[in-house]
């Protein structure tokens, strides 16, 4: 499989669902080397046991591949219903991509992507998804549906999200976590996708609102997408450059050494205060580093899935 490929062919984005099948289909062939060895060509159909559960629909054939037991699924059980809520906000089309490559995204274009390949995996598993996209404004919403009109709708409003080139868009993250936990009314699993910056002041009411996501019985996972080379290791050559906010247009020129070591102390501060905050409220917080595979974004729907259900 080259996704690069397939990328180019699709002309950008604007084939989605194939490569979010493609990128599904490489994590599947890939769990055959991870715990999950076993169980990739039947996950969809079966969940693990749990003590007190009947052992009447044990199947003791996986046992005897995983060593772990898991019980048969019906059709006629409970799905899941699972929204997904993406940060479309101008700080999440960073870094400027000029032509689409698999080897740097953005944030927004890794945050679709894996978007669709968990709607992919949602779709055969017979699960209702929802999608909420906001940036300055509430840009859409769409309650948790399972029909293949519904899907293809949800995609459409990805790729437009990932073509799009916000200026300047500021968000309270905050004010439209809110207003999406105020429409969310039957147990669902949350899934967001945010860099979230925020003004310091915004930061106790961002944490408000993510607690307020947990309403309900919702369990929320948070991928906080970051370029981890850049916005982390802040790993920029010592030359003068302009560095531009890219949500106010505000910039300032210096050179990167100048202000490194304050810069990392600030934002590995910021990083452990967002994942204890996450801890504190409960909500499962994983870092989506834009340079790396989908595979932790896929393997932590599997194992949320599990528990959920």
């Amino acid at each position: 499989m080259n996704l690069q490929n397939e990328l180019n062919k699709a002309g950008g984005f604007k084939n989605l669902e194939h490569l979010a099948k493609q990128v599904v289909e490489g994590f599947i062939s890939g769990m055959h080397k991870s715990p999950f060895h076993g169980f990739s060509a039947e996950f969809a159909e079966h969940k693990i046991y749990n003590q007190g559960d009947s052992t009447r629909h044990i199947d003791w054939k996986l046992f005897a591949k995983t060593d772990k037991l898991y019980t048969k699924r019906y059709d006629d059980e409970t799905n899941l219903r699972c929204h997904i809520i993406l940060d479309n906000s101008s700080s999440m089309h960073y870094p400027k991509m000029d032509s689409f490559s698999l080897d740097s995204l953005n944030k927004i274009a890794f945050s679709t992507l894996a978007t669709a390949s968990l709607m992919h995996i949602l779709k055969k598993q017979r699960d209702a998804i929802g999608l909420s996209i906001y940036s300055d404004a509430y840009d859409f919403y769409s309650p948790e549906k399972g029909s293949e009109r519904h899907h293809q709708m949800l995609l459409n409003k990805l790729e437009e999200s990932v073509i799009s080139k916000p200026l300047n868009k500021q968000t309270e993250t905050y004010q439209y976590l809110h207003e999406i936990a105020e429409k969310i009314h039957r147990r669902s699993l949350i899934f967001v996708f945010s860099d979230m910056f925020q003004t310091s002041e915004d930061e106790v009411k961002l944490f408000e609102a993510l607690q307020h996501l947990k309403h309900n019985k919702h369990e929320v996972v948070l991928f906080h997408v970051f370029d981890k080379d850049k916005e982390l290791s802040f790993d920029f050559d010592n030359k003068p450059k302009r560095f531009i906010d890219v949500e106010t247009g505000e910039h300032v020129n210096l050179y990167a050494n100048q202000v490194k070591e304050t810069y990392q102390k600030a934002i590995v501060d910021f990083f452990e205060e967002l994942k204890m905050k996450c801890l504190q409220y409960k909500i499962k917080y994983v870092e989506a580093d834009i340079n790396q595979s989908f595979d932790k974004i896929l393997t932590t729907y599997l194992v949320e899935r599990q528990k959920f259900l």
